[in-house]
């Protein structure tokens, strides 16, 4: 099985896909860090020096290579989706899970995080408005289901989705 997991930056994908890839037993990539190794340098660094649409040109290779794995869960960057064919690759060979937090959500919970480019602006807040406003309708044109963040901890939201795959004739985990 493969599982994918988009949302907006800060949505919680690389936590909850650790968690859920342990729970399923399957392995964990994170594709923002597969791009970092192929370009041998930050993702914010790689984006000052070579601007976004090279950046994008790599994700969408990594996207590419990654959905041909099996029995992987893969967090993807935020903007993976602002692509067609990355769109195309992670809805037709994976099942993708869009993990939806509202802006003010994932405000409050990196408010203080200095190591998100997204957030060095004047107006985090606004700034994630604008994204949300922007990608929302990708990610939910590109996912099988979406799991509402909210507050819940990330237990209960590995918990949420595993319910939906096993509903789906997906997942059978015999754990609890």
């Amino acid at each position: 099985m493969l599982i994918s997991l988009v949302g907006l930056p800060g949505s919680g994908k690389s936590t909850v896909g650790r968690q859920l890839s342990r729970r399923l037993s399957l392995s964990f990539v994170d594709s923002d860090h597969v791009i970092e190794q192929h370009i041998g340098c930050s993702i914010r660094s790689f984006f000052e020096k070579e601007g976004e649409e090279r950046f994008r040109d790599i994700e969408a290779t990594v996207i590419e290579e990654l959905t041909r794995r099996a029995d992987t869960v893969i967090s993807t960057g935020g903007g993976a989706v602002l692509r067609e064919a990355n769109r195309q690759c992670l809805h037709e060979r994976s099942q993708v899970i869009y993990l939806r937090s509202t802006p003010e959500d994932i405000y409050r919970r990196l408010r203080h995080d200095r190591q998100r480019p997204l957030l060095q602006v004047a107006d985090p807040l606004a700034r994630l408005r604008d994204l949300f406003e922007q990608r929302d309708p990708l990610y939910r044109d590109v996912c099988h289901y979406t799991i509402e963040t909210g507050r819940p901890s990330v237990a209960t939201l590995v918990n949420m989705i595993i319910m939906q795959l096993e509903m789906g004739g997906l997942a059978q985990t015999g754990t609890g």
